[in-house]
């Protein structure tokens, strides 16, 4: 190692940003310096920030305090050094540098000049970069999982969404350079991949001029990885040869994350979202009719400026309808950057926060019901952690994504990174209950 310094990288935000994150540190590896988890040990603390919502913003804002008073030398990386980049200069004496969201990869050549004394911004106005398969990484994940970014930014420009604003326009990788790097996980044991962009069903369309993602997956599926997962999938791109890709290659999950936002067509509209309203125009029905095996997930946002009682009654209704099998429900976050900072009608939050807590009432025992369904059924489950102490398994099926959905709870004896079969025996709204197949029984 020399006389290098030490660094740490402090990981904050979504899946994406850890992308960035485990790019940083195969780079600083490679470049010979010491990385260290203990950032109390560290000569530099890299936090790769999120900007995505006020909350988002607060938490990283709370572990730069916590560094700068703990007199840490701080490198900020990510949406919010792309964000705020002068102001974080300014408020933060301890901060030696700002990299931005298209800068990352040259996290050496910052580090290199601060040690000249430099204090460095490095942050492009309009982020260009991707990382392909022959950027160093060092996988931060459990050893069985690992995302793959097919693609980064975003050509759309939702109402309430500052990611353009941080990340720039869609480019896209070639299907060669994402198939490398599959091969290359699926060489050290990777067992689930996740696909990963800000929409992974418009893939390729800034390189081949148009969709691309049948293809990617057909390609995916000579590569030797149990699970390929998909996450942003938008519903309208998910066209016959999507849907038919997804049903042919038995690799990739029949698992579709649509990120729908909102169901009345006049907040779709509002929110400029892709579709403007088509949501309900038979797009589910017509999904589950070609996928009835499909796993559902979508998001929404509750408290969007102008959404009257009417337009939640309609949101909840059409839950109720559809029966996803996994929700996530957020409240409007106003962005300054955003159209809908400015919109009129803002509904306040204790409005914003009864919606939520509403729409998750009435997702709870869909969930519930989802969940017991799979209660007698013998599945496959990727074993990713263990407790010491009580020799508990924990795993995820192909049901559930990691982070974002629920976990199983297993009795017996499997390897960590292995995919196994598990009988379940019970469930809750969340997680489910089962035990190791060929191991020593327990009952839940």
């Amino acid at each position: 190692m020399g006389d290098k310094p030490t660094i740490a990288i402090s990981h904050l935000g979504c899946e994406k940003n850890r992308i960035d994150t485990e790019h940083m540190l195969g780079l600083l590896v490679e470049a010979g310096y010491g990385v260290d988890n203990n950032e109390d040990l560290a000569d530099y603390v890299i936090v790769n920030t999120c900007s995505f919502i006020e909350a988002a913003r607060e938490e990283s804002v709370r572990t730069l305090v916590e560094l700068a008073e703990a007199s840490k030398k701080i490198v900020i990386t990510g949406c919010m050094a792309q964000h705020f980049q002068e102001q974080l200069l300014d408020e933060l004496p301890e901060a030696v540098a700002v990299v931005g969201t298209g800068d990352y990869h040259k996290i050496v050549d910052v580090i290199e000049r601060v040690e000249e004394g430099e204090r460095v911004k490095q942050v492009s106005a309009e982020p260009t970069y991707i990382a392909d398969e022959t950027t160093p990484r060092y996988r931060t994940t459990t050893e069985g999982v690992a995302y793959l970014r097919v693609a980064e930014g975003c050509d759309y420009r939702c109402a309430f969404c500052i990611i353009p604003h941080l990340r720039g326009n869609q480019r896209s990788r070639t299907i060669e350079s994402i198939v490398a790097e599959a091969e290359q996980l699926a060489a050290q044991g990777v067992q689930e991949i996740i696909l990963i962009s800000q929409i992974t069903t418009n893939y390729g369309v800034d390189i081949y001029g148009k969709p691309k993602l049948a293809q990617l997956l057909q390609a995916l599926g000579k590569v030797d990885v149990p699970w390929i997962r998909m996450h942003y999938a938008y519903p309208t791109g998910l066209t016959p040869d999507v849907i038919a890709a997804i049903k042919d290659t038995p690799n990739v999950l029949p698992y579709l994350d649509l990120p729908l936002q909102h169901s009345h067509p006049q907040i779709l509209r509002a929110m400029n979202r892709p579709w403007q309203g088509r949501v309900n125009d038979g797009i589910i029905e017509n999904i589950k009719e070609a996928l009835p095996e499909a796993v559902l997930r979508t998001t929404f946002i509750v408290g969007f400026p102008g959404e009257t009682q009417e337009h939640f009654q309609h949101l909840l209704q059409f839950v109720q309808r559809h029966e996803f099998d996994h929700v996530g429900v957020f409240t409007f976050s106003p962005e300054s950057e955003t159209p809908a900072y400015n919109l009129p009608n803002q509904l306040p939050q204790t409005v914003m926060d009864e919606r939520r807590d509403a729409l998750m009432a009435i997702q709870q025992p869909i969930s519930l019901r989802k969940n017991l369904q799979q209660v007698g059924k013998v599945v496959d489950v990727l074993i990713e952690q263990q407790n010491p102490q009580t020799g508990e398994l924990i795993g995820r099926s192909s049901r559930f994504a990691p982070e974002v959905d629920g976990q199983i709870y297993l009795r017996g004896d499997a390897r960590l990174g292995s995919i196994v079969p598990v009988e379940i025996q019970n469930a809750d709204p969340y997680d489910l209950y089962g035990q190791v197949i060929n191991s020593p029984v327990a009952i839940f």
